[in-house]
């Protein structure tokens, strides 16, 4: 049974994008701004890649899990009510982060994190889906995720900068300043979206029920599957960059956040043309013709590091292309996956948000294992996701990825 909610007092469309950007752009700056200090993290932690690892794994898999309820609730409560608490979690996990007297209570503040970051993340591709028909939602989520990648642009930087100024614990204060900043805004302007409650959307047998229905959708299977290999490949960058740049390659911190920003800079460009491509091609084409950006930027950092190619350059080209590609897939998948459940936005962003976060754990771990004194691991699991995204955006998502009425 649904039940209405009050009359809703709709946001302007300033308001949603500056909202939007602010929940979305909380993802890099968890993700980004502490990369630059990873190395110096793990040096005073004892040194082990895999433990240091964990905080970006563990931060993940909390993140993964935690959406599977933060969407429910916010089916069920509200989308406003679950960012306030999220929001607040995650200020929590800020401060423990920056306090950690070792590895295991910093992971644990990674974790609160990843909950809060869960509950930020899913009601803002909720939001959208409220306010918006699809394909507006699709240019309005392309909007929010500008605002991400000018989080995005300048998180690296000024992680590097707050690292060698003032040491790594700095940029977990700074991480927890720009949710305050959000958790303020939600808090003073942000009207409920949500045009109905669901009562029973927390019901074990009714939530299973739900999720079956979504999963078996089409549509949903086809753009999830497409953020999954297009969201892995950015991954797998933000895992290992730091040690491959500044390990492997002998970048300083400062050249690192320099040549992060890069990639952003490039995402930032492809959220541009998303909204341009889609506005003249439709939906599908946009993302067909970024799936050969997606190929492309695979195959060449695969292949040049196969060839004995292991220069800064041999990587972060590709990776400005298959960020520049990222900006398209991005948008057009989080809108997808929730276009065809108006009722249930938050159970589909939820579960997409859920199978994301699960791969992007798998690669982590396996990372963790896995690098050393080369960019093989880097390279090669790029090389394969890039050429996985652009096989399922040219088939998948032309069969089955119209955006609904």
């Amino acid at each position: 049974m649904r039940v209405s909610g009050p009359a809703r007092a709709v946001p302007s469309v300033p308001l949603v994008v500056l909202v939007l950007s602010l929940l979305l752009g909380l993802q890099p700056v968890t993700t980004d701004l502490y990369l630059p200090g990873l190395p110096a993290l793990s040096a005073e932690f004892g040194g082990l890649m895999g433990q240091a690892q964990l905080t970006l794994s563990g931060l993940i898999l909390a993140f993964g899990l935690a959406q599977l309820a933060m969407g429910p609730l916010s089916d069920r409560f509200g989308r406003r009510p679950v960012l306030l608490a999220g929001l607040a979690l995650y200020l929590v996990g800020s401060g423990l982060s920056a306090a950690a007297p070792h590895i295991s209570a910093l992971i644990g503040g990674r974790v609160l994190q990843g909950v809060g970051l869960a509950a930020s993340v899913v009601c803002g591709r909720a939001m959208v889906r409220d306010l918006y028909d699809p394909v507006r939602g699709t240019l309005m989520m392309s909007r929010g995720q500008s605002g991400l990648g000018i989080a995005a642009l300048c998180s690296p930087a000024l992680g590097g900068l707050l690292a060698s100024s003032f040491g790594w614990r700095s940029t977990f204060l700074a991480t927890g300043i720009f949710a305050a900043g959000a958790l303020a805004l939600v808090a003073w302007k942000l009207p409920e979206t949500a045009p109905q409650r669901v009562p029973g959307a927390m019901r074990p047998a009714a939530l299973a029920a739900n999720w079956a229905r979504i999963a078996r959708h089409p549509s949903f299977r086809a753009w999830t599957l497409l953020l999954t290999c297009t969201y892995g490949g950015l991954y797998t960058f933000l895992a290992a960059s730091a040690f491959v740049y500044i390990g492997v390659l002998g970048a300083s911190q400062s050249t690192y956040g320099l040549l992060m920003a890069s990639a952003s800079s490039s995402y930032l460009l492809g959220t541009v043309a998303c909204r341009r491509w889609v506005a003249r091609v439709g939906v599908r084409r946009a993302v067909a013709r970024a799936g050969v950006l997606s190929c492309v930027a695979g195959v060449s950092v695969a292949g040049l590091s196969l060839a004995g190619v292991t220069a800064v350059w041999a990587i972060c080209l590709p990776q400005a292309m298959y960020s520049f590609a990222h900006g398209i897939h991005q948008p057009c998948g989080q809108a997808g996956v929730v276009g065809p459940f108006p009722s249930s936005a938050g159970a589909a962003s939820s579960l997409s948000g859920f199978v994301l976060a699960a791969a992007a754990f798998g690669i982590g771990m396996g990372l963790g294992r896995t690098l050393g004194g080369t960019v093989l691991p880097l390279t090669l699991t790029v090389g394969l996701l890039g050429v996985l995204t652009s096989v399922t955006a040219w088939t998948l998502v032309q069969r089955h990825g119209q955006p609904a009425s």
